[in-house]
């Protein structure tokens, strides 16, 4: 079967990192035709570096790397060091990039790329908040039938949220991009933390992308050394979720993933719940479903595959 082409869109973030790195040691499953950073976990010029310090670790200093949105549709940024560092890649020490941004914008680079390849071929991969993506929907509403899918990580539902009693960070820091997206009417895969929070990064886990004896071992490991002390503390947890990761996994193994296909929207008014994926996971209403809302996955088979091609890099 051909591999997948896709667009990553994100805000690395140690996760994202990871993320990325999966998918470019999977070129069988997987083409990546380019990155587009935004601002979340870290701002703009932060998450732009940092991607092109993850393709260089990857040894892939000729893929595309394009910055994009700096801030929110119609709020402040709101950032994530406490998580991620002040960087949003604590934990190793990586050099500086040495590839070049592409010249031009990310959403241009999105709309260009949706209305040149063939419709339908193309899948958004965002694993930070959907800015990006919503900018290009609203600027150029034809593209939104050229898109495959969407595989995006962001929002809960039994998990409630990480950054607000409600919401998850993702969704949080741009509600309106979220609700554009999730009412676009392109096919949606949906990891939120009810999935990510049980790709638990345990120590012998941990010491097994240690053990690779590799850069990109060292890195993985060093980062998830880094950010597991926020998640121990704040959920007593075994150890750090690899979120974003959750999507390039699903698209080489999308056996390891169960969910269900369900009306999902966002809250874009309440000061209470501003950023909530309202998920109707139990079928309550007639909206119409629009996501597959993923809640479980084979967590021993996550690792294995995530091993497995990280020790290919």
């Amino acid at each position: 079967m051909a591999a997948r082409r896709i667009i990553i869109d994100t805000d690395p973030g140690q996760d994202d990192a990871v993320a990325i790195l999966l998918a470019l040691a999977s070129p069988e499953e997987i083409e990546v035709l380019g990155i587009t950073a935004v601002a979340g976990n870290v701002p703009l010029a932060l998450t732009a570096r940092n991607a092109r310090i993850v393709c260089e670790l990857a040894g892939r200093p000729d893929m595309r790397v394009f910055a994009g949105c700096d801030r929110p549709l119609k709020r402040p940024l709101v950032t994530a060091e406490h998580v991620h560092g002040k960087t949003g890649l604590d934990g190793p020490v990586l050099p500086d990039p040495q590839m070049p941004l592409q010249e031009g914008h990310a959403v241009d680079f999105l709309i260009d790329t949706l209305r040149a390849e063939p419709a339908g071929t193309v899948t958004l991969c965002p694993l930070g908040p959907l800015t990006n993506i919503a900018t290009a929907f609203e600027r150029a509403p034809d593209i939104k039938e050229r898109v495959q899918q969407i595989v995006l990580m962001g929002g809960a539902y039994f998990e409630v949220g990480n950054i607000t009693p409600a919401a998850e960070f993702n969704i949080y820091v741009d509600p309106h991009a979220a609700d554009i997206v999730f009412k676009s009417g392109v096919p949606l895969v949906v990891m939120p933390l009810d999935v990510t929070h049980k790709a638990l990064v345990t120590p012998p886990r941990n010491d097994a992308f240690r053990a690779l004896g590799t850069p990109v071992g060292d890195a993985v490991a060093e980062m998830t050394d880094f950010f597991e002390r926020f998640d121990k503390e704040k959920y007593g947890s075994s150890g750090a979720p690899l979120h974003d990761p959750c999507v390039t996994a699903y698209l080489i193994r999308p056996e390891l993933f169960r969910g269900r296909h369900i009306n999902v929207e966002i809250e874009t008014t309440s000061d209470l719940t501003l950023g909530m994926t309202v998920a109707d996971w139990w079928g309550v209403t007639d909206r119409a479903a629009n996501a597959l809302f993923v809640g479980d996955l084979d967590a021993d088979g996550f690792f294995a595959l995530l091993t497995e091609r990280l020790a290919r890099l």
